[in-house]
């Protein structure tokens, strides 16, 4: 008797388990490969078990919570699988605000895991205290503040369900550290409870499908309109099937990019307000949109009230809160992407005739292209980025941008031919998302070719991660756009205030403005000197300002057998072009 309670005994003591395993032994269950994680007092337990795990889940330290979180996306906007990124509590916690709310906007799966207080000092301004779950409220999908190691297996299970079902979007979970240490016998099946929360597979109705069918059966300029919701989605082969089954053409958004190849023939590009003169053109004639997996950003609609005002609105989209949120939909549907796409091709027939709209198109294509100086002897950022993508077309790469005025070149000029090839902060716009977006993407495929192209001001704000690409042996590629100012916010002082600068010169401020401004500016006087700093993190690097000379520094950034930055020489005079002002219409279009 004394034997059978004394084995009883140990087998529940061996299944005991702290706080701090269950957390990671959940992120094991859930195929977790790696977490970004910063250490800190409130998060030592955990940081100790993921020491335990080290077989199983690989830890990645960034020099900078935000860089960690910007990493986790980069991981999962590339791969589809969920992200972790971990910090601890106070400024560990704040640091990550960011990065969550820009995965909130862009619809990213991530889990936020803090470190937090003990429970026992929580609202006593303990140090490094801060409210996380308060402060997150609004810019997560869903948040949980862990009092009882009892409820963490369970809540660990929930965590991943919302954050990858539905309109997918982060989880914060906030740990306090006693209930890290607390021991429990977890039981990693507990039932989910989530009352409010149901999960259903949303098809369209065939009524719907017929309805859609119908009215693409009688347009006569048809247009599909595709956004994010593709990618996330998994829609691409769907999509590419029914453009091709039925010939209508097809724009995407910034967050679109890739899940149509931009230079197939019924390609538009990007649309909005630094999309193409002929996308916006044709979306404004239009008068039967396909609005598939997208939200009617401001910066695609412009003045809303003008946008499709004469055309029938077909808006598929998982999320029904975004259905009639900003354009009343003709034929509102809400389900999933995928099948809706899937049952449309099955019953779906090309318009009878659409070559007076395709003509209209092309003659809108050779009227309007996407254009630059190629003449100029210097290197404009366009093209360095065409050049990029022509470079590297067969090597089918993962793009990376900060954001600002690089961001769109690199929107405009590089070919994407493949979903989840794309990787920018769209919703958010979030400077400094670049390199770590980067490095994140490079862990998920180590195999692949991934270039962060850059500004100066956008990279300086993550540039800590140099150190991590180093030391954790991530050999991500940066072209660096280097115009020594914001430039986007430049372009705006010249169209709108008169070029009055307003604080927007990157350089030191006893210098003469310019120096650094391009147009055969030398490295030796721009500030800082990208190339040294580069050099000081262990990189390979160097500069380039001839456009004789850049093919060839390109192919030695590639060819390097590590992180290497290209530090490219650009004038800060070039203007993103087309352009439509904010709150403006296609009548309001810069073409020059």
């Amino acid at each position: 008797m004394s034997g059978t309670l004394e084995q009883t005994t140990t087998k529940k003591a061996a299944s005991l388990q702290s706080g701090a395993d269950i957390v990671v032994q959940s992120l094991v269950n859930h195929g977790v490969e790696v977490v970004f994680a910063y250490p800190g007092g409130a998060s030592m337990p955990m940081h100790q078990s993921l020491t335990r795990f080290k077989d199983k889940i690989r830890t990645v330290l960034p020099r900078h919570e935000q860089g960690g979180g910007f990493a986790a996306q980069g991981f999962t906007r590339c791969s589809g699988k969920i992200s972790v990124c971990m910090a601890t509590s106070g400024p560990g916690a704040t640091n990550l605000v960011t990065a969550i709310a820009d995965a909130k906007m862009d619809s990213v799966p991530m889990i936020a895991i803090t470190g937090q207080v003990k429970t026992d000092v929580i609202g006593s301004d303990a140090f490094q205290e801060t409210p996380i779950v308060e402060v997150c409220r609004s810019i997560t999908k869903h948040h949980y503040l862990v009092t009882d190691v009892e409820d963490l297996a369970r809540i660990m299970r929930e965590a991943f369900h919302v954050a990858t079902t539905g309109r997918p979007g982060p989880v914060l979970i906030d740990m306090p550290k006693d209930v890290q240490l607390a021991q429990t016998v977890p039981n990693y099946e507990a039932e989910m409870k989530l009352p409010g929360y149901k999960v259903e597979t949303k098809h369209a109705d065939p009524r719907q499908i017929a309805q859609i069918a119908s009215a693409i059966s009688m347009a006569k300029r048809p247009i599909v309109y595709a956004g994010g919701g593709i990618i996330a989605g998994n829609a691409s082969a769907e999509l590419q099937e029914f453009v091709d089954k039925t010939g209508i053409p097809i724009t995407t958004t910034l967050m679109g990019l890739g899940c149509y190849p931009t230079d197939a023939e019924l390609s538009l590009r990007m649309l909005g307000m630094h999309g193409t003169v002929y996308a916006n053109y044709a979306i404004s004639e239009a008068d039967l949109v396909l609005a598939l997996g997208v939200r009617f950003d401001d910066r695609v609609t412009g003045k809303l009230s003008e946008f499709l005002k004469n055309a029938k609105i077909v808006h598929i989209d998982v999320d029904a809160s975004e259905i009639n949120k900003n354009k009343i939909a003709h034929f509102p549907v809400v389900s999933e992407v995928k099948s809706a796409l899937a049952d449309l091709n099955k019953v779906v027939e090309a318009p009878e005739d659409l070559s007076e709209w395709h003509a209209q198109i092309k003659q809108w294509k050779e009227n309007e292209p996407l254009r630059y100086n190629q003449d100029y002897e210097g290197i404009l950022p366009q093209y360095a980025c065409a050049e990029l993508s022509r470079i590297t077309k067969e090597m089918n790469p993962i793009i990376a941008v900060g954001v600002g005025q690089h961001q769109m070149f690199a929107a405009q000029y590089c070919e994407f031919r493949s979903p989840r090839s794309w990787l920018s902060s769209s919703g958010l716009g979030t400077m400094g998302f670049g390199l770590p977006a980067a490095m994140g993407a490079k862990l998920a495929y180590p195999d692949r070719l991934v270039v962060d192209i850059d500004g100066d001001g956008s990279y300086l704000m993550n540039i800590q991660e140099m150190a991590t690409c180093h030391c954790e042996d991530i050999p991500v590629k940066v072209m660096l756009l280097n115009n020594q100012h914001l430039g986007m916010v430049v372009q705006w002082e010249d169209r709108f205030h008169a070029g009055n600068r307003a604080h927007t010169y990157l350089g030191p401020v006893d210098h003469p403005e310019a120096i650094g401004q391009g147009d055969g500016i030398g490295p030796d006087q721009r500030y800082p000197d990208f190339v040294a700093l580069a050099k000081g993190f262990g990189w390979g690097a160097s500069h380039v300002i001839k456009k004789s000379d850049f093919t060839a520094a390109v192919k030695e950034m590639i060819e390097y057998p590590g992180p290497y930055l290209l530090d490219v020489m650009v004038p800060y005079q070039e203007h993103v072009i087309p352009m439509i002002p904010s709150g403006g219409t296609v009548q309001d279009i810069i073409k020059s």
